[in-house]
């Protein structure tokens, strides 16, 4: 069966046309699976009769079920624990912002990195996802919401630079016209910071912004906390970086996960500042870290984090601190998943 989510209206019309059907019904296609979010060949009655019994007996539209679906009290965060045609599962997340819906979505199956303040990496990395799932992850939202999704950020589980091909071919199907028609000025993609792989996204001709995962200002703490840190020093990743803004002039946003007692002191904030400096127009976003049973690390006081950002601050550097959306729901990477697959354990347990 050949799976039509994900493909381009080019392939549409390549796979249509080769049927022996006409090329225009490739458009028409995908008006009613990314405009009209109809998925069943059935109800496309545009679309003739011989033409929709050629679909169901060739083609299939791969949508994930949700196993699990959060909603914050305020409304403007919801997450998605979904599952895919193998059984595997991801999650996804929508932020309603004040300039419309941010869709975050997963690159992989679980993660390779290693982080130690990161869910999403326990268990190690299943797979990665192809283009037609992470596509979907978009789409479900848009269905859902009946509403534009406005922006796309790659900062989910897994490694997007790791899945390098799928990623990008995703992010090149949401910008199409007929899809979601997403500019690439909209979308964000998040790296640990392999290196080669950052250099070929400068050279993709797409200007989507780039957030370096730095959070740590040496290498020391790095290797530490990042087990990436051992095979990429730091100035590597940051020359690597400073292409991809050469090439793009696309601003860079450097994020750093702010953990008391690890990377957070003054003397951290003053070193941090002094690395980024040379970066023209940077941002650095500090992140609270977002502490859980599963990892024993905790935030610093809201005193310590306006001192840290004062101080990075200081040098000439634009800081933000990220805006805590969807603590209640567990909307950091993989924690949902990790409270689902616990209490699937011990539901299991109480039953024998």
């Amino acid at each position: 069966m050949t799976e039509l989510l994900g493909k381009s209206l080019e392939e549409l019309q390549q796979l249509i046309t080769a049927a022996g059907f006409q090329r225009f019904r490739a458009k028409q296609l995908m008006d009613y699976i990314y405009k009209r979010y109809i998925f069943s060949f059935d109800d496309m009655a545009q679309l003739p009769t011989d033409l929709r019994t050629w679909l169901k007996e060739y083609c299939v539209i791969s949508l994930p079920t949700v196993v699990t679906e959060k909603t914050a009290p305020d409304g403007n965060t919801k997450k998605l624990l979904l599952k895919l045609s193998d059984g595997s599962q991801v999650e996804t997340v929508l932020m309603k912002q004040h300039y419309g819906n941010s869709v975050c979505v997963s690159s992989q199956v679980g993660c390779a990195m290693g982080c130690i303040f990161c869910a999403s990496t326990t268990g190690g990395l299943f797979r990665n996802l192809e283009v037609h799932e992470i596509v979907a992850q978009v789409l479900l939202f848009a269905y859902v919401l009946k509403e534009r999704i406005h922006s796309i950020v790659v900062m989910g589980a897994g490694e997007p630079l790791q899945n390098y091909e799928n990623t990008i071919g995703a992010l090149r199907f949401l910008h199409e016209k007929e899809s979601f028609d997403i500019g690439y000025r909209r979308m964000t993609l998040s790296t640990c910071g392999i290196v080669e792989n950052i250099y070929l996204l400068a050279d993709e001709g797409i200007p989507i912004t780039l957030a370096l995962s730095l959070h740590a200002p040496n290498d020391t703490i790095r290797r530490e906390i990042m087990p990436i840190g051992a095979y990429y020093d730091i100035k590597d990743v940051l020359d690597a970086v400073k292409t991809y803004y050469e090439k793009t002039e696309r601003r860079i946003t450097f994020e750093y996960i702010l953990i008391d007692g690890v990377n957070a002191s003054r003397e951290q904030a003053h070193e941090l500042g002094a690395l980024v400096k040379t970066f023209p127009n940077c941002n650095v976003n500090l992140i609270p870290v977002n502490g859980n049973e599963h990892i024993q690390l905790f935030k610093p006081s809201p005193r310590a984090i306006d001192a840290f950002k004062s101080i990075v601050a200081s040098y000439g550097v634009a800081v933000t601190v990220r805006k805590e959306m969807g603590d209640a729901i567990q909307a950091a990477c993989g924690q949902l998943k990790v409270q689902h697959m616990r209490q699937q354990a011990e539901k299991a347990q109480s039953e024998k």
